[in-house]
């Protein structure tokens, strides 16, 4: 069973500040609004050769019997219960220069009846005198008290060494001391971002994946701040699939970004797309492709990452759709004819055909269409992360590259202004993710985009790399340069050297 360690307090304390500590990078916001933290953010982390998985909450900030101002509220109070349930040790944050308060008394009493191994953290213990003051928190009944800064990472190494010392051996993962060979081998687990602007169903796709509420869903826009990690697993012919679902924050224009936090949220969406394998590009089928879309998708292609469209919330037009496509049926057979300038979409496959018209610069990837409510497509859109997975593996054989490449050279030579031709000498593949071929020719400046767009097309169609952004470099291969002989000058009263040879 894998260790878990919970980090849990009331609002605004400086439990994400301590888990960016302990985790040993930044990955939830700190800010000083309270209730930044919504979600259960998760990283794995290691302490002293001993793994385990650290878990952030958002603040317990309600009394007991207090009812949640809003939906989002109950959801992340619900998300901090389940937190507590899965984790082996417990560490409670509090302030020590702001005192034992009476939402501190509140939590304790629900992390007492736990029954969890919990370790006080006192936070912002910056000083001596800091340090002095943190007797106080005795009154809350836990033995083991830490007085740590998360900002400096004062007491944080004593902190640990008791938290892992506190988990029971029979909680401790076997294979922790001693990996065996077929663990060993594990592959690295594939990242998949699920990004695209507000409110498009971001969380609730990821929500129908794991069959759980692993993240909060609401109407409200901006629900996700942090980028949350969701380990998820995919079974392929029987053989499991190791993924990570990065839940991200919706991206808004520059100029619609209220505050710093909303700044930082966008942010961290951004590095998601950077450190993904695959960014699942989500569209709302209701609102069609905005030009906040197309934003997003153009952050993908700068990134160079594999892809796929999904479409969601197809439930709210699926009724339109097919009252359409009966009409359409209709129409053929009374061999009506169509009103001019109407365009008619009536199939998937039609409206998929839409969707990458729209998108022409990401017509690489697959579009899939889905509902998170209904759970319809799901399967597809699983289906569509281990194809484009498979692909991004792909090496192709180097003599099979280069008779491709060299007979769409001599099919379609680039245009020069100059009468320049294009000459093909080699090429290789020199990367996997993504797709990346380095050529080399007689002139690099002949290769323009839409040259470039042509031989990746020829690539396309001949390997596949469907979802894959294809990365060509070209580089001219060094000219010949002739000899230049230097010329001895002689003294013209010098003899002359006969070079006959005499016996």
């Amino acid at each position: 069973m894998a260790v878990v360690i919970a980090i849990v307090e009331r609002p605004n304390v400086g439990k994400s500040a301590l888990f960016n500590r302990i985790a040993g990078r930044r990955i939830a916001i700190v800010h000083d609004e309270p209730s930044v933290t919504r979600d259960r953010i998760s990283a794995e982390a290691e302490w002293h050769g001993r793994p385990f998985t650290l878990v952030d909450t958002g603040g317990i900030g309600l009394l007991r019997g207090e009812k949640a101002p809003d939906a989002i509220a109950k959801a992340a109070s619900e998300q901090v219960q389940l937190a507590i349930d899965s984790a082996q040790a417990i560490i409670f944050v509090v302030n020590v220069q702001e005192g034992i308060v009476p939402l501190d008394r509140e939590v304790a009493d629900r992390l007492r009846r736990s029954g969890k191994s919990v370790l006080v953290a006192i936070n912002k213990a910056d000083n001596a005198k800091a340090e002095a003051n943190a007797a106080e928190f005795d009154e809350l009944g836990f033995e083991k008290s830490f007085p740590v800064s998360a900002i400096h990472g004062a007491g944080v190494e004593a902190l640990m060494d008791a938290a892992i010392s506190s988990i029971p051996p029979s909680a401790a993962p076997g294979e922790a001391s001693a990996p065996n060979a077929e663990t060993a081998a594990l592959p690295e687990a594939l990242k998949l971002a699920i990004v695209g602007r507000p409110n498009v169903g971001k969380s609730s796709i990821i929500n129908a994946l794991t069959q759980s509420e692993r993240v909060i869903v609401n109407s409200v826009p901006g629900t996700t701040r942090d980028a949350v990690d969701v380990p998820f697993e995919i079974q392929t012919d029987g053989v499991p699939q190791r993924c990570v679902l990065i839940d991200t924050a919706g991206m808004r224009k520059p100029r619609r970004v209220g505050s710093s936090v909303e700044f930082f949220s966008v942010k961290r969406a951004e590095d998601s797309i950077a450190r993904c394998d695959i960014a699942v590009l989500i569209l709302d089928a209701e609102t069609g492709i905005t030009e906040q879309d197309k934003k997003v998708a153009d952050r993908i292609v700068e990134a160079r990452r594999a892809c796929i469209v999904v479409v969601n919330k197809w439930d709210l037009v699926e009724e339109s759709v097919r009252k359409a496509r009966e009409e359409e049926i209709a129409r053929r057979k009374t061999k009506e004819r169509r009103a001019a300038g109407r365009e008619s979409m009536t199939t998937l496959a039609e409206f998929g055909e839409w969707v990458q018209e729209r998108l022409f610069f990401l017509d690489y990837a697959p579009v899939i269409f889905t509902s998170a409510k209904s759970g319809f497509n799901l399967d597809r859109l699983l289906e569509a992360v281990r194809y484009v997975a498979a692909q991004l593996q792909q090496k192709i054989p180097t003599a099979i590259l280069n008779r491709t490449l060299l007979d769409a050279v001599e099919r379609r030579q680039p245009i020069s202004a100059a009468g320049h031709r294009l000459k093909f000498f080699y090429a290789t593949q020199v990367r996997q993710a993504p797709p990346t071929f380095l050529l080399f020719v007689n002139r690099d400046e002949l290769f323009s985009e839409s040259y470039k767009k042509y031989l990746s097309g020829e690539i396309r169609r001949a390997f596949g790399f469907e979802g894959c952004p294809i990365i060509l470099v070209p580089k001219a291969r060094p000219k010949t340069i002739a000899p230049v002989r230097k010329k001895t000058h002689r003294n013209r009263n010098q003899p002359r050297m006969d070079t006959d040879k005499h016996g």
